[in-house]
């Protein structure tokens, strides 16, 4: 730099002896100093005017540059456009990687605007989903995936959950659709489709496995657990024949109930909503259920309830009340003497709740997340004790799945355990005047109410 400022100022101070020479030759100063020092200023626009050019052109900026000032910004402006060509070479090689990948992918991936037009498409979509790109560029989805719970399902927002469809162009394949926001400021939305049809058919295999063994054994059980009921009530059964008939009842009585657990179960896979759904009395169902809970603890825990008399929900009873109650029992269940039990149904601002909560010994981190898995025990032993089948929380799970509800578990050793059953604003009523459901017509969402109230 230092050398650059010392040619242009030479260069700038090398007319004037040149001047003063042809003064003293005689040659008038008024035409000598303007032809002596035009050169060397007119180099500065003509160097400006070159490189305007070059740019402009998008000419690369090469040696040999011009001394002085003007080279520093030539070779500045080089090694710009030298930085700039290695950045679109790493852009165009991650580019090309990134296709590659996604072509080799063997789901299907679609990216969508903000008007759910598509935007790209891999190879796999064409055999998953029918979109072939670039044929259907800017064409919406729902134009070439037209089962009717497509639009709600991108438009809702609740990307946690997958779709699962059977696309039209090929009924033999079943596809779990997962959407994630993407792009600048995600309004873009990346569509994967997933070839899930062996699982699918391995599920309703084992479903209907289960749900046809456990019918089948229903019925025998049931026979047995009627000569041992008889046995056990007759006189004539010597006393100790009593021990084992009683250790045999309760082992009777245990199968039957996993049984019943298993049709439940079965039941509610059958369908992913309530075939008939009504405005539920929440409220009456937990007083129920708490009396019911009073009379399994037998005083040996405290329960406590916080219930809003007028919240209602729309559902299925039946499913409720079992979601509801396998929580309340489990608490009962599953927590040592003195336990005390709070039972709470309220409305926040987004959401009805129906939580349990304890002050039990509560449960291992590590154990949460299998919870809800069939016949999954945190304490084996002390499950069979009580009598749990290993399958109440995963009825909960379906219930919730099937009224658009989330289950939130929560717990620290020593210090208890919460389970929230969280149901959207849209599915919550509240009574009249007259403590009756309000009708159709007139029917309350949650989030009005807590507006108004």
């Amino acid at each position: 730099m230092g050398q650059a400022v010392l040619f242009d100022v030479a260069l700038l101070l090398a007319p004037v002896p040149v001047g003063l020479l042809a003064i003293e030759l005689g040659l008038d100063p008024a035409w000598v100093w303007p032809w002596v020092c035009l050169p060397p200023l007119l180099r500065h626009p003509w160097l400006l005017i070159r490189l305007v050019l070059l740019i402009r052109r998008q000419h690369r900026l090469a040696p040999p540059f011009p001394l002085g000032l003007w080279g520093e910004v030539y070779r500045g402006l080089a090694r710009y456009q030298q930085r700039g060509r290695k950045s679109r070479k790493r852009q165009i090689r991650f580019s090309r990687r990134f296709r590659e990948a996604a072509n080799a992918v063997p789901d299907a991936l679609v990216i969508l605007d903000k008007q759910h037009r598509i935007e790209w498409a891999n190879p796999a979509a064409t055999k998953l989903m029918n979109v072939r790109w670039p044929e259907d560029d800017r064409r919406p989805l729902t134009d070439i995936l037209t089962q009717p719970e497509i639009l709600p399902f991108i438009e809702a927002g609740e990307y946690m959950r997958p779709l699962d469809i059977a696309p039209e162009h090929n009924r033999a394949i079943m596809l779990s659709l997962r959407i994630t926001p993407f792009g600048e400021r995600k309004k873009q939305r990346l569509v994967v489709g997933r070839d899930i049809t062996k699982i699918y058919h391995l599920n309703m295999i084992r479903r209907d496995f289960v749900a046809n063994a456990s019918h089948e054994l229903r019925t025998p059980l049931t026979v047995i657990a009627g000569f041992l009921e008889t046995l056990l009530d007759a006189t004539g059964t010597p006393d100790h024949h009593r021990r084992p008939l009683t250790l045999m009842r309760n082992q009777t009585d245990r199968m039957c109930s996993i049984i019943e657990d298993l049709l439940t179960l079965s039941r509610l896979e059958m369908r992913e909503r309530p075939e008939e759904q009504e405005s539920v009395d929440i409220p009456d169902e937990i007083h129920l259920i708490l009396q019911e809970a009073q009379t399994l603890s037998n005083g040996r825990h405290s329960v406590e309830s916080q219930v809003d008399e007028d919240l209602l929900l729309l559902g299925s009873a039946p499913e409720l009340r079992s979601a509801f109650s396998n929580l309340v029992f489990n608490a009962v269940k599953h927590t040592p003497d003195g336990t005390h039990i709070r039972v709470v149904w309220r409305r926040s601002a987004d959401e009805a709740e129906f939580s349990v909560i304890d002050d039990g010994p509560g449960i291992p981190p590590e154990h949460l997340p299998r919870l809800t898995e069939r016949f999954y025990r945190v304490d084996r032993a002390r499950s069979r004790e009580s009598g749990g089948t290993g399958l109440g929380l995963a009825i909960v799970k379906h219930v919730l799945n099937r009224h658009d509800g989330r289950l939130r578990m929560a717990s620290e050793l020593g210090r208890g355990s919460r389970f929230v059953c969280g149901f959207p604003a849209k599915r919550a009523l509240i009574r009249d005047e007259r403590d009756e459901i309000l009708g159709d017509e007139i029917q309350t969402p949650l989030s009005r109410t807590s507006a108004e109230g």
